[in-house]
């Protein structure tokens, strides 16, 4: 190439054509289709990440209203119930004996599934935080997670402003204070939505390993095996993709794990089912709706936790008949019908605030169909609720979440 001439006495550079267009590839041209994709993200995110740290600080704010004027920390509010046993999970493990007795003095770690526990360990090992401090990182993490796959995947079919709706009722419906805590809605959430996402896409392995996830976090993970199984069936009936069956081969082998460690930690691949009973879940399988109707109305209001779920199941009945009305994918229906079935099964646990969490679609659905008007009055009643309920359990242990 040569090499530019200097400029003699009284010549000026000659005047740049700006009608003729630059070179390909000099800088602010055309945006590189990954700077593109990235700015797209960070742009369709920015509101559910929004949502969802505002959500945050306001259930911060009603943790502090609760232990305000008492000697517990905010710290202890962060780490009471559940959280407390995935807190000593993480730190000391599985007993290898499994629990005797009835009640709370034969509660075990063995009653918790382990991926958030293993989650909060690697944390601390690899920050050297504390575990209530790593614990808070990865459920924040979760959390976060939790809210941008659920408003991508609302967005898929509900389009912008429906996600916005779905998913901001998803953060603020009554039982989401528990995103606040080291509890594992969030990594479960984050798990399930992407695998709906990734079906959607029919990206059957990453669907399958991401259910397998959701399936070694929480005990309702199970239920995404249900849309894995059924986009796979549609799959091969209509179009022979036999790829599809990866999703719900892959989709149990979280729970598969767990209960292989457990058989070869304590002898029995039963162990988590035997601490539920001893420790929490005492009387027949299905009969926790029925078992508070009959308290409500023997003892009456005296209770909050049975009405509390009561009132929980009454407005489940309502969004679900709205969620069915509202004809969403098999899929999503799939997912929702297994969570409360296997909710409904549960002899203590019934269809609480926390079960409407797990069975997000069901809120992301009917918030973004609803009218405007309608949702801000929806939405703001959720979000006193969970407020209400934040402090009924902090505040007074009143309330278990």
């Amino acid at each position: 190439m040569a090499s530019a001439q200097p400029l003699e006495s009284g010549q000026e550079w000659p005047a740049r054509d700006l009608t003729r267009p630059r070179r390909a590839g000099w800088p602010g041209d055309h945006p590189r289709p990954a700077d593109a994709r990235v700015r797209r993200v960070l742009r369709q995110g920015a509101r559910p990440a929004g949502i969802f740290v505002a959500s945050r600080v306001g259930v911060l704010v009603a943790f502090g209203a609760a232990i305000y004027g008492r000697r517990d920390s905010l710290a202890s509010a962060l780490s009471a119930w559940d959280a407390k046993w995935y807190l000593a999970l993480a730190r000391s493990g599985y007993p290898h004996v499994l629990p005797t007795g009835f009640g709370n003095a034969a509660q075990s770690t063995l009653g918790f599934f382990p991926l958030l526990a293993l989650l909060i360990r690697g944390a601390a090992a690899v920050t050297g935080l504390s575990y209530l401090a790593s614990g808070l990182v990865v459920t924040t993490l979760a959390g976060l997670a939790a809210a941008l796959t659920v408003r991508w995947l609302l967005a898929d079919t509900e389009g912008r402003a429906g996600a916005d709706r779905g998913s901001a009722l998803v953060l603020l419906s009554p039982g989401a204070f528990v995103l606040s805590m080291v509890y594992s809605e969030g990594l479960l959430i984050a798990f399930v939505a992407g695998s709906l996402l990734s079906l959607r896409r029919r990206r059957w392995l990453a669907a399958g390993v991401l259910a397998a996830l959701a399936s070694a976090t929480d005990p309702l993970g199970v239920a995404a095996f249900a849309p894995c199984a059924l986009a796979c069936y549609v799959a091969v009936r209509d179009r022979r993709e036999w790829r599809a069956l990866l999703a719900p081969a892959v989709a149990p082998l979280g729970l598969v794990a767990f209960f292989a460690f457990l058989w070869a930690w304590t002898g029995t691949p039963l162990a988590w089912f035997v601490a539920q009973r001893h420790g929490w879940e005492i009387g027949p399988l299905g009969t926790g709706i029925v078992s508070q109707l009959w308290f409500v109305a023997h003892h009456g209001f005296a209770n909050v936790n049975a009405n509390v779920k009561i009132a929980s199941a009454l407005v489940l009945l309502a969004l679900l008949v709205a969620f069915l009305r509202a004809r969403p994918e098999p899929m999503l229906v799939a997912y929702v019908a297994a969570v409360l079935a296997l909710a409904v099964l549960a002899p203590t646990v019934g269809l609480s605030p926390r079960i409407a969490l797990r069975a997000f679609p069901l809120l992301g659905i009917v918030g973004a169909r609803l009218r405007r008007g309608w949702f801000e009055g929806v939405l703001g009643a959720s979000a006193l609720t969970m407020a209400a309920l934040a402090v009924l359990s902090i505040g007074t242990g009143a309330f278990t979440p």
